[in-house]
């Protein structure tokens, strides 16, 4: 009785235990056991009674793997059944248990049992090869190089899986063990001494793994050595170990990373072949490949964080010399986890376009950010590009106002490309981007601008009405209404009373002619295209010279204008010909007249015909005339030439080519006859020329006579001038021709006078010998016109030229200037001929002879 009670309470306590244990027992069997090792009592640790097990038919059920374990019938005991191998079931996992399902009927019930497999030091290190080839360079491979070495696999765990390494005795060659967090373990063959490829070409060495079992076991693979000569440099990268992220998510094909490892020889030698030498994990090997000239690592597999997190590459670069170095170095890849959702910008409200003088912080747009993630890839962070002149202004939570930070000038940027960009907190971060058009509308801030304040426009005279005379053109950068430019001439005019530039800014014009005309009356610009016309044709001798303003005006409102000067220069056209001056007869052209007579010769004018007077035995070269004559136009329009037309070959007189001077071509004599008529054409040198005639009727007289006549009209000039000569010799100088003549005739005189007229002949010699020689004799009245010079030369400013000539003309705005030397005359009076009053037709002067005409002109055949 006490003995059932007491297995009763054995039950009742392993019942409990049982409870207390989870319903479930551990057992522990070493691997490799033998077949029937007992691993466990389990009937008893069941709380079976002896017999009980075999009668309720406890056993193992099959869990989808062969067990390798049974229950005997008899006994009840766990036992082994077939090889157990922690490798085969487990591999590298720790611990191995294996999880067991017991039945017992009579009643059902089921058990659970975990079996722990213990690792035994069963398996020795294996290395990737059984020999590992390695060419190393003599003597440029320096003490202390480092080459890496595959280290071997141990496929026990714990202590029976960590490995130690030997290296078989030499004095060139040791091992070095580096354990980084990051890199593992890595193994390094160093040199210790250089290599001698003369003394031992080839190196063999026996590398030995050795793992912490207890026995321990071995694993080897040979080293072969090759010393290489020549080629001393090996590629170089610049680290020895890169790290990369690359997102799980990333495509085939991608680059992820580009290394480049230099070698300092030349040739082959330089050229470098990349390749993987070692992979970890082993089924990386067909995720990555490497360009072997470029150095390039890409993606040729699918990258999966839960899978592989972290991926170790040996990469090699290999140059082409002879023999080949190398260097090495590391890739650690890591994949990152992909933020996958992007933000999302959305626009709630958008006020274009914008006027170009809205104020700063004007609201453009309302826009909503959002992103589905949380955490920071869900934290947003917003801006505009390009910044300006645009900006965001946060207002609440996700909600973002476009406001304008800047002044903005539709002229400069017409319309605005806005990009609002989103990023969010997420590695990497993901970007989204929403564009928008913002139109500026215009306003009239421009006036119009001409390109020229000043604008120089020349127009020949005698243009048709209607001519087109330039085109001006004002710049309005505005739009629309607000950049339509018309254009107007603004009112002014050209007063009369001579030649005049006004200094105000009303139109104005240089010319001649009696009072006011608007510069309007002249010229017209044409509203839109902004032609200049001219309303009549213009008359260069009437207007040189028309200053106006153009005012452009756009259309906007408040309506802005610009203004710009016109300059109108009109041209001379050869439209005037020559006119003879009439003869200087009466007081007020006495002062001229005394400047165009020599003493000796006279002229003067009937009947439209000029007539003069010479001695005979007038050397060569003695003035006889000149001829006057003015050309309303200018430059070399009005630059006039003489010719001698009539009569032709050689004759006793010419004229000068320029200044108009008739003067003795010989010395005259009787058989010239009594009388010289000369018909003289005065031309232009305008294209076509224009002429007018001159006819000179040249009276031959005796000396005395000649002489007399010219101290008449010296007399006659002198008594008509008197009251306003100041500064003259009231004398006249002679020509010496003329003086020698006079002075027989008064010897003859004073012969026949006897002694008593003698002292009155040394009187009047004297007088006329010691008489003062005034160059030219002036008196009131109007002054010569000087209109061309003996040398041709003459001068002319088209827009600053000045009236030099006042005359019975016009005035001329040209510069001729001439200046003849006659001989003086001989003192003494001169007999009177029959000729017409000299005083009436002559005003002589003891300097050149200026000599008028006013005879109607007829152009030679």
């Amino acid at each position: 009785m006490g003995e059932r009670w007491c297995a009763v309470m054995r039950v009742l306590v392993l019942q409990a235990a049982w409870a207390l244990a989870g319903g479930q027992v551990r057992y522990s069997v070493p691997e490799e056991a033998k077949a029937g090792t007992v691993v466990g009592r389990l009937a008893q640790d069941l709380g079976l009674e002896a017999g009980e097990a075999e009668a309720r038919r406890l056993r193992l059920v099959a869990a989808g793997r062969r067990a390798s374990v049974e229950v005997s019938g008899a006994s009840g005991a766990l036992l082994v059944s077939s090889r157990l191998d922690r490798e085969e079931l487990c591999g590298k996992s720790a611990p191995c248990a294996l999880r067991l399902e017991v039945l017992l009927e009579r009643p059902l019930r089921v058990f659970h049992v975990e079996l722990e497999v213990t690792d035994i030091n069963d398996n020795a290190p294996i290395f990737p090869a059984a020999r590992k080839n390695l060419n190393i360079t003599e003597f440029t491979t320096l003490p202390g190089s480092r080459f890496p070495l595959e280290g071997a696999s141990d496929a026990d765990i714990g202590a029976n899986a960590q490995l130690s390494y030997t290296l078989s005795p030499s004095e060139h060659f040791s091992l070095d063990m580096q354990k980084t967090e990051m890199d593992g373990e890595s193994l390094f063959l160093v040199l210790r001494k250089s290599l001698d490829r003369e003394t031992i070409p080839v190196h063999r060495l026996v590398l030995t793994a050795t793992d912490g079992g207890r026995p321990s076991l071995t694993g080897t693979m040979e080293l072969v050595i090759s010393v290489l000569d020549v080629n001393d440099n090996m590629p170089q990268f610049n680290q020895s170990v890169y790290k990369v992220r690359l997102p799980e998510n990333a495509e085939r094909g991608t680059l992820v990373i580009r290394l480049n490892a230099t070698d300092l020889d030349e040739g082959a030698n330089s050229n470098i072949s990349y390749s993987l030498q070692t992979l970890s994990p082993q089924n990386a090997r067909d995720v990555f490949r490497i360009d072997k000239k470029s150095g390039e690592i890409r993606l040729t597999g699918d990258l999966d964080f839960e899978e592989v997190s972290l991926y170790r590459l040996q990469v090699d670069a290999t140059d082409k010399g002879t023999p080949p170095l190398s260097g090495h170095c590391k890739v650690v890849l890591e994949v990152v986890d992909v933020n996958d959702n992007a933000p999302e910008v959305w626009v709630t409200s958008l006020s274009v376009p914008v006027p170009e003088d809205a104020s700063v912080g004007t609201v453009v747009a309302l826009l909503s950010v959002s992103d589905r993630d949380s955490g920071e890839n869900g934290r947003v962070r917003c801006w505009v590009w390009p910044a300006s002149p645009f900006g965001l202004e946060a207002t609440f939570a996700g909600s973002y106002s476009l406001v304008l930070r800047e002044a903005l000038d539709r002229e400069r940027v017409s319309e605005y490309e806005v990009e609002v960009r989103a990023e969010d907190g997420g590695a990497p971060a993901l970007r989204a981007s929403r564009g928008l058009r913002v139109p500026v509308s215009d306003v009239n801030d421009n006036a119009p601008a001409f390109a020229q304040a000043v604008y120089t426009v020349l127009a020949r005279e005698n243009n048709a009405a209607g001519a087109e005379l330039a085109r001006l053109w004002a710049r309005d950068p505005d739009e629309a209404g607000n950049g339509r430019v018309s254009y107007s001439v603004w009112e002014g005019g050209v007063g009369g009373g001579g030649a005049a530039v006004s200094s105000s800014s009303s139109s104005s014009g240089v010319g001649a002619g009696g009072g006011w005309r608007s510069a309007s009356s002249y010229v017209s610009v044409d509203a839109e295209s902004g032609r200049l016309w001219a309303l009549q044709p213009l008359d260069y001798e009437e207007l040189q010279v028309l200053q106006f303003e153009v005012r452009a005006v756009d259309a906007g409102e408040p309506p802005l204008c610009g203004n710009a000067t016109v300059q109108l220069f009109v041209l001379d056209e050869n439209d005037n010909a020559p006119a003879l001056l009439p003869p200087a007869g009466s007081a007020a052209e006495a002062g001229a007249a005394a400047a165009e007579a020599a003493a000796g010769a006279g002229w003067g004018s009937e009947s439209g015909t000029l007539w003069a007077w010479a001695a005979w035995g007038a050397p060569a070269g003695q003035v006889v005339a000149k001829i006057r004559a003015v050309d309303a136009d200018s430059g070399y329009n009005a630059w006039l030439r003489y010719e001698l037309w009539e009569p032709r070959g050689k004759g006793p007189f010419r004229v000068g080519l320029y200044s108009g001077e008739v003067s003795t071509a010989r010395a005259l004599d009787e058989a010239d006859g009594p009388r010289q008529r000369l018909l003289i054409v005065v031309r232009d040198h305008g294209e076509p020329a224009r002429s007018a005639t001159a006819t000179l009727s040249v009276s031959l007289l005796e000396a005395a006579e000649a002489a007399l006549a010219a101290g008449s009209s010296s007399s006659s000039s002198s008594s008509s001038s008197s009251s306003s000569v100041s500064r003259s010799a009231v004398g006249v100088e002679l020509g010496p021709g003329a003086a020698s003549a006079a002075t027989n005739v008064w010897l003859v005189v004073a012969i026949c006078a006897v002694s008593s007229l003698f002292l009155l002949a040394v009187v009047l010699y004297g007088a006329s010998r010691w008489a003062p020689r005034a160059a030219v004799l002036s008196g009131p009245g109007p002054t010569t016109l000087v209109c061309a010079s003996e040398v041709g030369s003459w001068s002319y400013s088209q827009r600053h030229s000045r009236s030099l000539c006042v005359a019975d003309g016009a005035a001329k705005s040209d510069l001729m200037v001439f200046s003849p030397n006659f001989p003086p005359p001989p003192p003494g009076p001169a007999p009177k001929d029959s000729q017409p009053e000299p005083s009436a037709l002559l005003d002589t002067v003891s300097g050149p002879a200026f000599i008028p005409f006013s005879a109607p002109f007829h152009p030679p055949p």
